[in-house]
């Protein structure tokens, strides 16, 4: 299904009242809130198995904790409440991060691209869907996928070319941000 069928399909299904931006900020608030906690949890054990990615970690935590609050601010505006998944993902983020932190430097630089491939094609989507919808929405999200490729490219450079994590971890964390961003749109 194209990538519009799918949007519409979704907007007849939306909350009474509720816009496809304000689901979209509601999801990726939650997203955001995940990604908080997956580098809080990598931070906490590259202290021991990556330290030298702390700064990284920092900068890329900072940058989430922006982006979590760009879509909170947005759904105070719009006088939403946070998606239901708020907590699931925080929760799945932290253990993801706990996991990867342990695991070390190739882990925790597989994660972020394998989810930042995902969240940024997702985003990309959302910003088509809703131009000339909601300009709004569209401007909260072309702030945060600047910085979310960033990371992607950033992370992609400290990975060696065919390496185990990549290939383990691309797949089965894809797979799982695709699916809680499956179900925190229909949530």
């Amino acid at each position: 299904m194209s990538g519009h069928r799918a949007g519409m399909a979704l907007a007849a299904r939306l909350k009474r009242g509720e816009t496809l931006g304000d689901r979209v900020m509601k999801v990726d608030h939650a997203g955001e809130h995940g990604a908080v906690c997956i580098y809080r949890a990598q931070h906490w054990f590259a202290r021991w198995r990556a330290p030298e990615m702390l700064p990284e970690l920092d900068h890329f935590l900072a940058h989430e904790r922006g982006h979590r609050e760009r879509f909170a601010a947005e759904l105070r505006r719009r006088g939403r409440r946070r998606c239901r998944s708020y907590l699931w993902c925080g929760l799945g983020g932290f253990v993801l991060g706990a996991i990867t932190g342990l695991a070390g430097r190739s882990a925790i630089a597989a994660t972020t691209v394998a989810i930042e491939r995902v969240v940024l094609r997702h985003m990309e989507e959302q910003v088509e869907e809703l131009t000339g919808l909601d300009l709004e929405a569209v401007a909260a999200l072309r702030g945060v996928i600047v910085e979310e490729q960033e990371h992607h490219d950033l992370s992609a450079v400290r990975l060696p070319s065919g390496g185990l994590w990549l290939t383990i971890i691309n797949p089965v964390v894809g797979a799982s941000t695709h699916l809680v961003i499956w179900l925190g749109m229909r949530l």
